[in-house]
């Protein structure tokens, strides 16, 4: 009996796509009430296709720091995504090539406080400011992306 069951999950797993199986909920804590913050989890759920969970937490910070963001990278939310952090206003397509290629030595990304024009961050009219997406983890940190 074992050994049919085991079959058949086998069997059921090649109809699944593996983006499936991954696919958890997104949570992102943030500074409580922090508008952009909402913002850019907006984005994030209507790029990955997921249910964002939006946690008001005072001390975020804290949380920050549990999950290995370095202080001086700090912004006004953290998320999790498929176990790696990315903190602040973190642009989805770094994100998602993060996650994809999943650097060694790397647990996540951050965008340092709350430049303008990036994602959440959109103010029409207002030219958008130069920042960099720095990689962070074990490994140390490396500029990841200019914008």
């Amino acid at each position: 009996m074992v050994r049919k069951t085991r079959g058949l999950v086998a069997a059921l797993m090649t109809l699944v796509p593996s983006s499936a199986l991954l696919a958890a909920d997104i949570a992102v804590h943030r500074d409580p009430g922090c508008g952009c913050c909402t913002k850019w989890a907006e984005q994030v759920k209507a790029q990955f296709g997921r249910k964002v969970r939006i946690i008001d937490d005072a001390n975020r910070q804290v949380f920050a720091r549990q999950r290995g963001v370095p202080a001086d990278l700090a912004s006004c939310h953290t998320a999790v995504i498929d176990g790696m952090s990315f903190e602040g206003h973190v642009p989805i397509a770094d994100m998602k090539r993060a996650l994809a290629q999943r650097p060694k030595g790397v647990s996540g990304l951050a965008v340092a406080g709350m430049p303008l024009g990036s994602p959440g961050m959109e103010i029409p009219g207002i030219k958008s400011q130069r920042y960099d997406v720095v990689a962070f983890g074990p490994s140390g940190r490396r500029v990841f992306a200019r914008h």
